[in-house]
């Protein structure tokens, strides 16, 4: 109706509208009014929709998570050895490059986690174990196959994770000496040294 009140988007376009203002912008320019003024609406109203920045970025996260988890099951699912899988989820895993804003973001929620309700925390854990439960079938997937050696899936799973954090942050942030390239590189020559079968 004419002269009406304006209808809210829906809350996925807010969610990618706050994805598409942290990869232009950054995160620090990512605050209500700002997110307000893109979509239409008034920052009173998308706390009414969040309750607070921290629920804003954490509902971005799992967004953004969820849009993720539907790549890395295409990757994980199509017809090619172990290894090359592996190779698509390590690619997926690592940051674009300096400032890339699903890690922007998920630096940011990790940040603030310090101080979340657990129901935040078991949102966050859910996101993490997604990723998990992915490699250690793969794992176990690979070794079955004798590509892989006969490691334990989970324990070998939650070291490489770990390799890849930390690696990760370094490219987000932009560390001096590291970059995209480089980090696949010493993942590549890791996983040929200590999971590749002999022969």
């Amino acid at each position: 109706m004419a002269g009406g009140r304006r209808q809210a988007p829906p809350r996925e376009d807010v969610l990618a509208a706050a994805m598409e203002m942290i990869a232009e912008r950054g995160l620090e320019k990512l605050t209500m009014a700002a997110l307000g003024r893109e979509v239409g609406m008034s920052s009173g109203h998308l706390l009414y929709y969040f309750g607070s920045k921290d629920e804003l970025l954490l509902r971005t996260l799992e967004w953004s998570e969820g849009r993720l988890g539907i790549e890395r099951g295409r990757l994980l699912t199509r017809t090619a050895s172990a290894r090359e899988r592996l190779d698509a989820y390590v690619d997926l895993y690592v940051p674009d490059g300096h400032r890339d804003p699903h890690w922007t973001l998920w630096l940011e929620v990790w940040n603030r986690s310090q101080n979340a309700d657990e129901d935040a925390r078991d949102r966050q854990a859910a996101i993490e174990g997604a990723w998990h439960r992915d490699l250690v079938a793969l794992l176990a997937e690979g070794i079955s196959r004798g590509e892989f050696r006969r490691v334990d899936p989970d324990r070998f799973a939650a070291r490489l994770r770990a390799l890849l954090d930390g690696f990760a942050i370094h490219v987000a942030i932009g560390l001096r000496g590291t970059d995209r390239t480089q980090i696949l590189r010493h993942v590549g020559e890791f996983l040929a040294d200590s999971l590749l079968a002999d022969g």
